[in-house]
């Protein structure tokens, strides 16, 4: 597909709704006047053929479908449909309010091939600082370090629980539904989940399909979003009984006595927060190894930096010697273990846990840092 250099302007003698229903502090409206979306061209140049084949979907309409999939937590298929009649929504995606939108597997098919082993994290990151820059938001010359922590997109569950978790998400919104209880009780009295995950399978197919084939149930958004999760949950385990194993994930802590599965993002942000860099690692990884990449980040995406602020985590020696040799000035709570690498053996000390964890990933649970000694 040749691609487009342009969007498409569409001229409509309904556009002036857009003026009437459309508030200029909606932040759709904001977005859309304060960002110049055809970077996106430039990301995307590569991956399209400059000479030959019929001309592409424009890649930053498509793209603005995926922000908004993000910004409001929808599914392809919810974002598609809510861009049928949301004018806030059309606005955004330039659409003329009589115009169709895209059909939802296109929108699946652009995330999955386009957009493959793309940075898009730090390509957004690093649009934001220019833009924040030009606007004159950037406060100051001083970051602060943070970790966030996010749970596997499958936790510890097996396919049976999970499948089991959106079912009774399911069967919760519909005992909501404004309809007679003895109607309700009617759909839902004979799904079991069983002992099993066919039976479990079984029993969430065998309500998905009451529910859309129920015109009071399937017309409520809430319903039908529920719906959606659950098929996209019985695609995925459709094949696989392995659903709930996510080999990249970790068992990391956040307190000692508090851990969770997944990953963190580690983030830098100026004061008025705004993020200038962020990694994403495995739940285990210690804070306070990732200053030193946070700061560089920061500073070649437009960041001057004179100042670093963090918890104890970022006061290890070496991030000491880092910020002395880069005339950056640390604001840390001194850790009391200042060294947090074990000599040559690759162990780091992780404060969340007040354990060693070694190159591995994995808790020394018999080395255990007491502050009293």
């Amino acid at each position: 597909m040749m691609l487009p250099r342009q969007t498409s302007l569409s001229f409509s003698v309904y556009s002036d709704l857009y003026d009437k229903l459309i508030p200029r502090d909606n932040k759709l409206h904001q977005l859309n006047d304060l960002v110049n979306f055809t970077f996106v061209y430039d990301e995307l140049s590569s991956r399209y053929c400059q000479t030959n084949g019929r001309v592409a979907i424009d890649p930053v309409r498509v793209f603005k479908y995926l922000l908004l999939k993000v910004i409001f937590d929808l599914s392809d298929v919810d974002v598609v449909d809510r861009s049928r009649y949301d004018l806030s929504f059309k606005y955004f995606l330039d659409l003329a309010p009589e115009d169709d939108v895209l059909d939802a597997s296109t929108l699946t098919r652009f995330r999955r091939q386009r957009l493959k082993d793309m940075n898009l994290r730090d390509l957004l990151v690093s649009k934001t600082v220019s833009l924040a820059r030009s606007r004159g938001v950037l406060e100051g010359k001083a970051i602060i370090l943070d970790a966030t922590h996010t749970l596997s997109r499958y936790n510890l569950y097996s396919a049976r629980v999970a499948l089991q978790g959106r079912l009774r998400h399911l069967q919760s919104t519909i005992r909501q539904a404004p309809l007679p209880a003895g109607e309700i009780n009617d759909i839902l009295s004979t799904v079991s989940p069983g002992e099993t995950l066919e039976q479990t399978r079984a029993a969430c197919t065998s309500l998905v399909q009451r529910v859309r084939s129920h015109g009071g149930l399937s017309s409520l958004p809430l319903v039908n979003e529920r719906v959606n999760l659950l098929e996209e949950t019985l695609e995925d385990v459709k094949d696989s009984v392995s659903f709930s194993v996510d080999k990249e994930a970790r068992v990391g802590h956040k307190a000692v006595n508090k851990s969770f599965f997944g990953y963190k993002t580690h983030v830098a942000m100026t004061s008025n927060g705004i993020i200038t860099a962020a990694l994403v690692t495995t739940g285990e990884k210690a804070d306070g190894q990732y200053l030193e990449p946070l700061v560089e980040r920061s500073v070649e995406n437009g960041m001057e930096v004179d100042t670093v602020i963090g918890d104890m985590a970022y006061s290890g020696r070496d991030n000491i010697m880092y910020a002395t040799g880069h005339d950056v000035q640390l604001v840390s709570r001194l850790n009391p273990v200042l060294d947090g690498v074990r000599g040559e053996t690759g162990f780091v000390y992780n404060k969340d846990e007040a354990m060693m964890v070694c190159p591995a990933g994995h808790l020394a649970y018999k080395e255990r840092y007491h502050d009293s000694v």
